[in-house]
């Protein structure tokens, strides 16, 4: 009979390394994928900071055309030249 109980602990403790293997397998893999997820997200931030970049370099050319086309409109006359009170006629 004292076979009977030996046993009885040796398959639960078989059982109990079989489940903690799969465990360590699953692990493994949820740590391979939030490795993924993480390279991801550093992707899509190098990404957000070019496009905030590219924007910042937009607006500045903007700016730039802004001032290019008043010194034209005041050249041409189409609008009062700064410090006059010119009003519409």
């Amino acid at each position: 009979m004292a076979d009977g109980p030996e046993n009885l602990v040796l398959a639960h403790l078989r059982a109990l390394r079989e489940d903690i293997g799969l465990l360590r397998e699953g692990v493994q893999e949820l740590t391979g994928r939030v490795s993924s997820v993480e390279s991801g997200i550093a992707g899509i931030r190098h990404d957000i900071a070019n496009l905030t970049e590219q924007t910042a370099m937009l607006n500045a050319r903007m700016d730039r055309f802004d001032q290019r086309l008043a010194r034209v409109e005041r050249r041409l006359e189409l609008i009062p030249a700064e410090g006059t009170d010119v009003g519409p006629r």
